[in-house]
Order: C-alpha cells, then sequence, then structure tokens
C-alpha cells in the first residue's frame, strides 16, 4: 500500500474517531429529534391537510419530516454514529481492557508519586510477621490479595470491580444494538392506516403513499361506540375487533382503544380515529294531537318519509350531542320537516332525551326521537416493527451499562512492605473523592488494628 493511501485510510480512521464528530452527530440528532416531535409524524393526508398549509405541506414532504425516523438522511445519521461509536471503541477498548485485565501488582516508586491516597507507618515485628497482619487486615476489609515480591519488598495488592471500566462500552454496544433495531424496523416494517366500517372486514392496508400491504389475515370491525363529555367533545371511543385467520376467529371481539391495541403475528393496530360511515337512522313516532294516527317511522337523514294522510316527514339534520349548541339539553337531536298534505312545511327540532317537549309546539302531530343509529369506521394505525425486540435488547443492555459506569467503579489497593516501613496507597477509576472517604476509613481501621 503506497503512503498516500496509508494517509487517506489513517485520516479516515482518525476522522471517525473523532470525539468531535461523536459531539456533532449526538447535537444533529437532538434537533432533528426535536423536529420529529413537533411536527406530527406518519398522519394521514386529510389530517396533515388540517393541521398544516399547502406549502408546508409540501416542504415538509419534501424533507421527508412527515415520517422523518424512516428517511433516508436520518437514517444516514444512524449509520455514521454507529459507525463513530464502533471506531472510538475500538480505539479505547484495548487499553482499557488491559487496565482491568491486566493491573500493576507492584507499588514502585513511580505508582507511589502518583496516587494521590497515600500513607507511610513504621510497623512492629518483622517483614514476615508484618505481611500476615496486613493479609488478614486487606481480606476482611478489602478483599483478598496477590502477595509477590521484588528486591527484597513484599507488595500486596487487591482490586474490586475491575471490569466496571467497561461500563462505557457496554453503553456503547446498546446504542448501536439499538440503532439496528431501528434500522430494521425501517427497512423490514412499515406504518398504515385503513378505515373499516362497522361490520366491515380488510384484509389490507395502505402506507401513507397508498402502498398496498396485504395483511395474510383480516381484521373485522364488529362494533364501535363513542362517548363524549358534556362539551360534546369525545371522551373514548372503542372498537370491537376480530381477527380471522384461515377462516376461523382467532381473536374474538377484542375491545381496542387508544392506549390499549390489538397485536397479532407482530403487526399492531392502534385506534386512531372515527367518523360516520353513512347517514345515521332515527326511530321516530308521529301521533296526531287529537290520537287517530299513529305512526312509528325508520328514516335516514335527508329521506322523506310518506304518511297515510298524505303528509311527510324529512330529517333536515341531526346531531348525536345537542348540549354545545343548546345549552340546557343533552343528548341526541333532530331538525323535522313536517309536511301536511297541501299545506305549508314545518320546521321543528325534536329531543331524544325530552320526548314531551313536541307537545308544547301546539301543531296537528306530535313527534318523538325514539332512538337514533349511527353506523361509524373506525379509523386504525397498523405498525409492525420487527426490530421492536433488539431496541428492547438494547434498552435492557443500556440500563446494565448505566448502572455500572456510575455506580461501580475500579478500586485498587497496594500495600508494600520494607522491613518495618509500611506504605498503603489506593486510587478510583472515577469519583476520587467518594474513594478518598473509603480510603481514609481504610486507614482508620488499619491504624487501630496496628494499635499506631
Amino acid at each position: 500500500m503506497s503512503t498516500k493511501n496509508s494517509g487517506f485510510f489513517q485520516s479516515l480512521w482518525d476522522f471517525f474517531c473523532s470525539l468531535k464528530l461523536a459531539i456533532s452527530l449526538i447535537i444533529t440528532l437532538a434537533v432533528t429529534s426535536i423536529f420529529g416531535t413537533i411536527i406530527k409524524q406518519g398522519g394521514t393526508m386529510e389530517e396533515l391537510q388540517r393541521e398544516y398549509s399547502a406549502g408546508a405541506i409540501k416542504l415538509f414532504s419534501a424533507l421527508n419530516l412527515f415520517d422523518m425516523y424512516h428517511s433516508w438522511w436520518f437514517i444516514l445519521l444512524l449509520y455514521l454514529f454507529t459507525v463513530n461509536l464502533t471506531a472510538c471503541s475500538v480505539k479505547r477498548l484495548p487499553r482499557v481492557w488491559k487496565l482491568a485485565s491486566e493491573p500493576t501488582p507492584l507499588l514502585d516508586s513511580g505508582l507511589e508519586k502518583s496516587l494521590s491516597n497515600i500513607h507511610v507507618f513504621t510497623a512492629k515485628g518483622t517483614a514476615a510477621q508484618i505481611k500476615e497482619r496486613m493479609i488478614v487486615f486487606l481480606t476482611a476489609n478489602f478483599g483478598a490479595p496477590t502477595v509477590s515480591e521484588r528486591d527484597g519488598e513484599i507488595h500486596l495488592f487487591v482490586q474490586k470491580s475491575p471490569y466496571s471500566r467497561l461500563g462505557v462500552y457496554a453503553v456503547h454496544l446498546s446504542i448501536i444494538v439499538v440503532f439496528i433495531g431501528a434500522i430494521i424496523g425501517s427497512l423490514f416494517g412499515y406504518k398504515a392506516y385503513i378505515n373499516i366500517p362497522e361490520g366491515g372486514d380488510i384484509d389490507k392496508v395502505y402506507t401513507r403513499t397508498e402502498q398496498e400491504i396485504p395483511l395474510g389475515f383480516k381484521v373485522r370491525c364488529d362494533k364501535f361506540s363513542v362517548t363524549h363529555y358534556d362539551t360534546g367533545a369525545p371522551k373514548e371511543f372503542k372498537s370491537i375487533l376480530t381477527v380471522i385467520d384461515n377462516g376461523r376467529e382467532v381473536i374474538t371481539r377484542r375491545p381496542t382503544i387508544v392506549n390499549d391495541p390489538l397485536t397479532y403475528k407482530g403487526i399492531t393496530f392502534y385506534q386512531s380515529s372515527y367518523g360516520p360511515a353513512g347517514a345515521p337512522t332515527f326511530h321516530l313516532t308521529v301521533r296526531a294531537r287529537n290520537g287517530a294516527l299513529v305512526t312509528p317511522l325508520a328514516v335516514r337523514e335527508g329521506e322523506i318519509a310518506r304518511l297515510n294522510d298524505g303528509s311527510t316527514v324529512q330529517v333536515v339534520e341531526s346531531t348525536q350531542e345537542v348540549g354545545p349548541m343548546m345549552p340546557g339539553f343533552s343528548g341526541p337531536a333532530a331538525r323535522i320537516q313536517y309536511t301536511p298534505a297541501g299545506k305549508a312545511p314545518q320546521l321543528f327540532v325534536v329531543f331524544k332525551n325530552f320526548p314531551h317537549l313536541d307537545e308544547q309546539r301546539g301543531g296537528d302531530v306530535i313527534v318523538t326521537l325514539d332512538a337514533s343509529e349511527s353506523r361509524f369506521f373506525t379509523g386504525l394505525q397498523v405498525a409492525k416493527d420487527p426490530g421492536v425486540w433488539v431496541v428492547w435488547v438494547g434498552c435492557t443492555l443500556m440500563v446494565l451499562g448505566i448502572c455500572i459506569a456510575f455506580f461501580m467503579s475500579h478500586k485498587k489497593v497496594w500495600i508494600r512492605i520494607a522491613g518495618s516501613r509500611v506504605v498503603i496507597g489506593g486510587s478510583a477509576g472515577k469519583n476520587p473523592v467518594g474513594f478518598g472517604i473509603i480510603f481514609d476509613g481504610l486507614l482508620e481501621k488499619l491504624k487501630q488494628a496496628e494499635q499506631l
């Protein structure tokens, strides 16, 4: 390999090992994630048109901001960050591994000068007697030491949690695993939408770009219901779903609400929206004020029903909750147009929860609204993410790595015995102030044991 090529690859390696690159990528990912939080992700075109102008939709679509986490440029950022983390880890891991697996067991003069926690004292007895006492002391208060001799001096060494230094690399690996899970989900998963009318079923879904994706099974909406607050705003909407696979009902009448999705074969159905599926049906009773005529009717909004005497009844408009428009009233209401034979039409409103109110109107007939049946469709967001379990593994590994990195430390204690002169020193991989407190406590116990 030429010197020019060698220099190029070395520069490329140094670039990907750069801490500046890591910080830049983290900031970029954080900023873009803010955009992904502010801008609605994966909405239908109808939802986007309600929230954004035509110009904003065109711009955001060109930048893939409506599906940012599946965009080519966001995935490229994840690739770059993965390569950066891998390169940094590969470059620094051998040195950290050597510190953990091959510690320095001898407390020589150079190491002694580098330690901030050091204490020298004179002990009683021969060097062999002092060694035995120090072994017993360290074993009881810190850990069983290794013993070595050099140049007539006895060295004792003990360490705790040496591999806690690898906690940060567990975090690095977890981030890479999470990214791999995200990439798997991006390449092999999808997010789609579907509307199912009550009583209907589907066996395919559609992405926001109208791409058709077969499910391999059917999902039927047996019933949809919605409850409202007193203000008329929807309180809860619920779909009763049945999954049919190979002609057999494998999941029957499973309630699905916003925070309780249905999952089958790795595909999750989230309750997303709803709407009317056709005009509602109203059950009315028309009675002549003199009691000569009692006629039950079942009519849809806009439909004209003809009575035996030639008059007609039509539901002009309706609402399922009249409260926000007419304070003091609640429940379904319908505006009725009653047209007697050969006479001018009469307009009035009937209320389901106030059946006797129309008697006060004073017309020739009394109309009551007995019931209303609204047929809805349920709007479902459909998501398949085969990488979700990989992400969970990465998150678990991240929690373990963070606990190791933040709550554990590589602690080391040395003792050197030269005749009656004893030197004890210690260090920690992190939190030197906290280790200083531990070391001072160890010295106090040693002074008591040696009666210093």
